[in-house]
């Protein structure tokens, strides 16, 4: 019993670390607008500032998503907690549009990082028979962190001095903290390689586990390209459509369609995995149909609404797709194949942000929105029938 409890606090403490550096790549969200008046760029330009965070990101799950797998779990969590101190630094320094780029680009090698390998970790550290409820605590650690990230700096940048400084010198105690749990946890890769082993790689998939990759990807697309463009533009249609200036407020909104999505995963348990990736696609549609209507008639509450249902949707379907892929994987190619997972995951966040933002130039924001929605619409649909057709073989 008290090897369990231990194991259990490890998990959770291991969840912790990656929420903080989760925290860290959606910091800025509610920020970009004093950087808009600060260094005067567009709306496209936001976008594609946004946009870097995921290029990383995918960069680094393409050349190193199996480094974990080789060198160890810790030393590779340490390095992502370096870039996200280092991320942290360059918007503390930021002096023109190069240090956000900057920023972004190592927030999303930091998340690159961590993403496969600390989600392997927290699984790893819980004790036998706890894969279901450590599956939860990743991904709850993963969107709980996204979450926090926006709130926290909405909150500082409204109600506390030096709005553009303070929430990144608070991440950076975080960071501390982190570096600080992480020396106590464990290793859990017993064989451990150099890392002139890690070699760069092209998205592949064992092959017991294509069957269940590919129906989970479809879904986690188009669930990530929703957080994508609601992250990116929600502050922006809140200011100059709905006249809603208050940070704390924007901050909120978008935490919730995290923290929606925390609450979306915990319900894949009752109804079922294979059955979540289905049920989750329906519900995003209502989350798009609420945000249709949001941008339509200019109502803050119908975008609030969105944000919770959609991101309900999204956590039904994203948990469901990560346990369906995590127990076909072989354990020691189970980091490499959740890291081919994201790299479809970020795709879905990075390249329609900057779609919507090229469309803002031309058509308004509004316009704009309801196309991405009329897009993703087709692509979540067609997910949905593909896993209704072909249900996901759980377990495999």
């Amino acid at each position: 019993m008290d090897g369990d409890r231990q194991g259990w606090l490890a998990c959770v403490l291991s969840g912790a670390v990656f929420a903080v550096c989760m925290a860290g790549t959606t910091l800025p969200t509610p920020l970009y607008g004093h950087y808009q008046e600060k260094f005067g760029f567009s709306e496209l330009t936001v976008t594609v500032v946004y946009a870097v965070y995921a290029f990383g990101v995918i960069g680094v799950l393409l050349l190193a998503g199996n480094a974990s797998d080789t060198v160890g779990r810790r030393p590779v969590i340490l390095t992502g907690l370096g870039f996200a101190a280092a991320s942290a630094v360059c918007f503390l320094c930021a002096t023109g549009l190069g240090w956000l780029y900057a920023g972004r680009l190592l927030s999303g090698l930091s998340a690159g990082l961590l993403t496969g390998a600390a989600t392997a970790y927290v699984m790893e550290l819980a004790p036998q028979g706890g894969a279901s409820r450590a599956t939860f605590i990743a991904t709850a650690a993963n969107m709980g962190g996204l979450g926090c990230g926006p709130l926290l700096a909405g909150v500082l940048a409204q109600y506390a001095p030096w709005p553009l400084y303070l929430p990144f010198v608070v991440h950076l105690a975080l960071v501390a903290c982190a570096v600080a749990v992480l020396a106590w946890l464990p290793e859990t890769v017993r064989e451990r390689r150099s890392l002139r082993t890690v070699r760069p790689q092209r998205p592949s998939l064992p092959a017991q586990v294509r069957a269940v990759f590919a129906p989970a990807a479809i879904a986690s697309f188009a669930g990530f390209a929703l957080f994508g463009v609601f992250t990116a533009v929600s502050p922006a249609f809140l200011a100059e459509s709905l006249h809603e200036r208050n940070h704390a407020v924007s901050g909120l909104v978008v935490a919730l369609a995290f923290f929606a999505s925390t609450a979306g995963q915990l319900a894949v348990g009752p109804v079922g995995v294979g059955r979540s990736l289905p049920l989750g696609c329906a519900v995003l549609i209502g989350g798009l149909a609420l945000l249709a209507g949001a941008l339509w008639w200019d109502l803050l509450w119908l975008v609030v609404l969105s944000a919770i249902v959609g991101g309900a949707g999204q956590g039904l379907l994203f948990r469901g797709a990560l346990s369906a892929i995590a127990a076909a994987s072989p354990a020691e190619q189970r980091a490499a194949v959740i890291s081919t997972l994201f790299v479809v995951a970020y795709t879905g966040i990075s390249v329609p942000v900057i779609g919507v933002g090229v469309l803002t130039e031309l058509m308004g924001l509004e316009g704009a929105g309801l196309v991405f929605i009329a897009c993703m619409t087709v692509l979540v649909s067609s997910a949905a029938a593909y896993v209704l057709r072909r249900p996901v073989p759980v377990g495999t």
